[in-house]
């Protein structure tokens, strides 16, 4: 009886090796000693510059902000600008028109191996609100609307970051035709996806722009 038993025993662990074995190579699965070399981990954009992308401004020149497209995302590149800081917060459609210079502007070398890109393309131009427009209107010579979706997100944060704004992180932005300035908002959620379309905000509805256009 003992040796019956342990015969059966072991002939049942042999046939469970089996098919054991059957079901692993059925599977496809191939054991090896031999480690597997699976390259390096993906590296991550820096998103960030040691430098500002103008160098060699005029010793005068001032700090501006605009945003770039890195890593799919909008993110803040500082650099100068050759305008008097005065003028600068004075006059936001001068502002506007600087910040703007910057955006359609090739990003610098160094920006460049950092990760940054602009979306903003000319020909492109900004001026000033016209009659009826609420104050602080800024009007672009192509409806936003028909600007890429990335390139209208980067003007609406960076107008909208600064003096050229209409403050709260807001720019209120037209086009050439006769259509009502919109309120644009520059929120996180734009800054995580700039290829979306920009939310909009009820603009404010006091008329105190000039009787005309703002002149350059």
């Amino acid at each position: 009886m003992r040796l019956r038993t342990r015969g059966g025993t072991a002939l049942g662990s042999a046939v469970g090796a089996v098919a054991l074995a059957a079901l692993v190579a059925g599977c496809g699965i191939r054991t090896t000693s031999v480690p597997v070399d699976a390259g390096a981990a993906p590296s991550r954009v820096p998103c960030s510059v040691a430098e500002d992308g103008t160098a060699g401004t005029p010793a005068g020149s001032v700090p501006v902000r605009v945003f770039l497209v890195c890593g799919s995302q909008l993110e803040t590149v500082d650099r100068r600008s050759p305008l008097p800081e005065g003028k600068a917060d004075a006059d936001p459609v001068r502002t506007a028109r600087l910040l703007l210079s910057q955006l359609l502007a090739v990003p610098s070398e160094a920006e460049q191996e950092a990760g940054f890109t602009t979306a903003v393309r000319g020909p492109l131009t900004v001026g000033g609100g016209r009659r009826g427009d609420p104050a602080g209107t800024l009007r672009l010579s192509r409806q936003p609307e028909d600007l890429a979706p990335v390139a209208l997100s980067q003007l609406v944060c960076s107008f909208g970051e600064g003096a050229a704004g209409a403050g709260d992180r807001t720019a209120l932005l037209g086009g050439p035709g006769p259509y009502a300035p919109k309120r644009y908002r520059c929120t996180a959620e734009l800054r995580e996806r700039p290829e979306s379309v920009p939310p909009t905000a009820p603009p404010p509805t006091a008329t105190a722009s000039p009787s005309g256009p703002v002149p350059g």
